[in-house]
């Protein structure tokens, strides 16, 4: 029951308030068609190709900051890994070194 008379009141409140579209006057600074319409044509398409270029040019910009920064990134992650390397390499020699100065049958101390 209360299902219904909510069903009713909403199609009563629609059937009554009429579609603001239908009741919209034309506003009086509306763009009245004018005979430069060809020239108007003209200035949105060149709009348009410096639109569609300015944003091919950011976008190169983009690809290029990111290439630069992938190819720093990697460069400075080689560094540091030929490095490690390097130090443990020197770890493990000196390591080496010292082990073999030792008697291998003498208890450690």
């Amino acid at each position: 029951m209360k299902a219904y008379f909510v069903a009713s009141f909403l199609a009563t409140a629609l059937f009554c308030i009429p579609a603001p579209g239908l009741t919209q006057q034309p506003s009086p600074t509306a763009q009245q068609p004018t005979q430069d319409n060809g020239e108007r044509a003209k200035h949105d398409m060149h709009k348009a190709g410096r639109n569609t270029e300015n944003a091919a040019r950011d976008a190169g910009r983009g690809v290029k900051h990111g290439t630069k920064h992938a190819y720093h990134k990697t460069k400075r992650g080689t560094k540091k890994a030929w490095n490690k390397t390097r130090n443990t390499t020197r770890g493990a020699v000196h390591g080496a070194k010292r082990g073999a100065e030792k008697p291998a049958n003498t208890p450690p101390q």
